[in-house]
């Protein structure tokens, strides 16, 4: 029996949906906005990757769950959402699903799969400590067990860590050596290969360098009328003062200073 999960969603009009954890229920997503794909710089060759898987799956071609992962600010949620800026009108739907929720999968995906449109179960700054299950609703709607998953359904995920786990050194210390020499990795690390296996696309971000920093600030500030030197150094000393200078801080500076000066 079909538990109305996505109940009183008009897909025609709703761009996406996210899923409120204490209604336990999808609330459609009417009003959008995001950088537009070009605007998003220094990541190319992840945004190249992104967009042909992309495309590949709203055309129904052969196409992978995503993971993207690295350090944070640096863009792998903006290229999400800046997915859905792009091809919301090519029949690509984004669905926000928390960590705390993904046991809901299997049954969000029940009421997705016979719908005629592309969606996409995006997990945001995804993460597991040791001991949670959580992730096993992830894994059953990317490769399925007895039922096969649905092909109008992918898992994009951020990230900042590789495996979506913490690693300890005592992992490393339950290894064991075959007759052979061949090395046996401990279940515990065999479960946390296994599900980052399940994405069959990784992409890492690491942090810019200053150089990175300011063009991206540049970039911000198109049409700006003021000392661009000046400008500069005050975008120098904001980033230093947060120890970062990736496309995030770029922004908040932009925040900051930029709606004053142009």
């Amino acid at each position: 029996m079909s538990l109305n999960l996505a109940a009183g969603i008009n897909w025609q009009e709703a761009k996406g949906a996210v899923w409120r954890v204490h209604a336990q229920r999808l609330k459609p997503i009417i009003e959008f906005s995001a950088f537009p794909l070009d605007k998003l710089l220094g990541i190319e060759r992840q945004k190249a990757a992104l967009i042909k898987n992309t495309e590949q799956f709203i055309a129904g071609a052969a196409s992978n769950h995503v993971l993207l992962w690295g350090s944070r600010g640096t863009g792998k949620s903006s290229l999400i959402r800046s997915l859905l800026y792009r091809y919301h009108t090519s029949g690509l739907k984004v669905i926000e699903i928390p960590r705390e929720s993904l046991s809901w999968l299997p049954e969000i995906s029940d009421e997705l799969r016979l719908l005629p449109y592309r969606f996409i179960i995006f997990c945001d700054d995804l993460s597991f400590e040791s001991g949670e299950s959580g992730y096993k609703g992830l894994k059953s709607i990317m490769e399925g067990s007895l039922e096969t998953p649905p092909d109008n359904i992918k898992v994009y995920a951020t990230s900042n860590r590789r495996h979506l786990v913490p690693e300890y050194m005592s992992d490393n210390q339950q290894a064991t050596v075959g007759e052979r020499g061949e090395l046996h990795l401990s279940d515990s690390v065999e479960e946390r290969i296994s599900l980052a296996d399940r994405f069959g696309l990784s992409l890492s971000f690491y942090s810019g360098n200053l150089d990175d920093y300011l063009a991206l600030v540049k970039s911000y500030f198109e049409g700006y009328k003021g000392d661009w030197q000046e400008l500069q150094q005050e975008a120098r000393q904001f980033a230093q003062a947060r120890a970062s200078y990736s496309g995030r801080t770029a922004q908040q500076f932009f925040n900051f200073k930029g709606k004053f000066n142009q």
